[in-house]
């Protein structure tokens, strides 16, 4: 006797119901990771007779079937849509809280309230509660938009800490902003890794003081970090990286003579290259006669490198002293190697050079 499973039960595998695809789109904005599942109906030339009608409507409708007499636009088809936020952020300058949400939307004429339910698994909207709802925004849509045959869903406008999810079908746009307290998550981050396995090593700290610097925020903190990555035990250590990060410190705490004193120690642990691009930091900031005292340091210390060799020929190429640049950058030329592209670059200085033409 054989078995045979309940086929009353047993379905085969075919497409989504009505051969509205499934998608998803994810981003992530600052350390926060945004993800919508959808799936895709299509206008199949039905334009101008998409929005209002019975295929998205607009408001809240009773829709013959379910517990919701009430209920608003699934945003997509079969399944709701539903989108999730591995971290707190805000929609249009509201918070909501990490998790998963149906994202349903109450269409108008002019204006879409988009609606995050706590209910991110129903069916369509047949059994939308609005005591479910987490959040509710309202946002205007664009029109006559280029065609699109899809219902889909994307990102766009991204910055640092925020993006603008839209949903594009037919000739409608319907755009969302959503942002991320990124320094604040960034900051947290740091803090729970240092005091994990990758805080031993003097390069955490300084990844983690460097970003404060760098976006001038948390600078009691940031200097903390710097500090550590000199002096803290067994992975601390004095290097041109970590002496030169905790003089920037210094010197906007307005610390100038410390950050003077710290930079220079910074300088004689530094490399050829590291103190060069030093030196070009300071022609940059149009401090020529501390990057001349910086580039003959760096020319004395490192003599027979091509690197120190080409900073005298900036250096004093800017100051206008071509002849004096042009002996250095011949014999740079008999350091350059085997480097195609530094080749090409002195050969075009000693051109310059000899023109009486700045370099730089």
């Amino acid at each position: 006797c054989y078995l045979l499973p309940n086929l009353s039960i047993s379905q085969l595998t075919t497409l989504p119901s009505g051969g509205n695809s499934k998608a998803s789109v994810t981003e992530q904005i600052g350390l926060t990771q945004v993800k919508v599942n959808y799936s895709r109906p299509g206008v199949k030339g039905r334009e101008g007779k998409i929005y209002g009608t019975q295929i998205a409507h607009f408001g809240y409708i009773d829709q013959g079937f379910g517990p919701s007499k009430a209920a608003p636009w699934r945003a997509g088809a079969n399944e709701c849509t539903n989108i999730s936020f591995d971290n707190e952020v805000k929609i249009e300058g509201k918070t909501i809280s990490a998790g998963t949400y149906g994202l349903f939307m109450a269409l108008g004429e002019n204006e879409t309230t988009v609606i995050f339910s706590k209910n991110s698994t129903a069916w369509g909207s047949y059994t939308y509660d609005p005591a479910e709802d987490a959040l509710r925004v309202t946002v205007k849509q664009l029109k006559d938009q280029p065609l699109v045959e899809r219902l889909k869903y994307e990102f766009s406008d991204q910055t640092e800490s925020g993006a603008t999810l839209s949903l594009l079908w037919e000739k409608w746009k319907i755009p969302v902003r959503i942002e991320t307290d990124y320094i604040a998550q960034q900051l947290a981050t740091f803090r729970n890794e240092i005091r994990s396995d990758k805080g031993f090593s003097s390069t955490a700290f300084q990844q983690a003081a460097k970003f404060c610097l760098d976006k001038n925020v948390n600078l009691d903190e940031g200097y903390k970090w710097a500090n550590q990555a000199i002096t803290e035990t067994f992975i601390g250590e004095k290097t041109f990286g970590t002496l030169s990060l905790k003089s920037k410190f210094l010197e906007k705490m307005g610390k100038s003579d410390e950050a003077t004193a710290t930079m220079k120690e910074a300088l004689s642990f530094g490399t050829a290259n590291e103190v060069h691009q030093y030196g070009r930091n300071l022609m940059q900031a149009k401090k020529l006669s501390e990057a001349l005292e910086v580039f003959k340091m760096n020319e004395a210390k490192f003599p027979t490198e091509y690197a120190p060799k080409v900073g005298m020929v900036r250096i004093l190429s800017a100051m206008g002293k071509y002849k004096e640049a042009l002996k250095f950058a011949k014999i740079a030329q008999t350091l350059v190697g085997d480097n195609a592209q530094e080749k090409t670059n002195i050969e075009g200085m000693i051109k310059k050079l000899a023109e009486n033409k700045d370099v730089n």
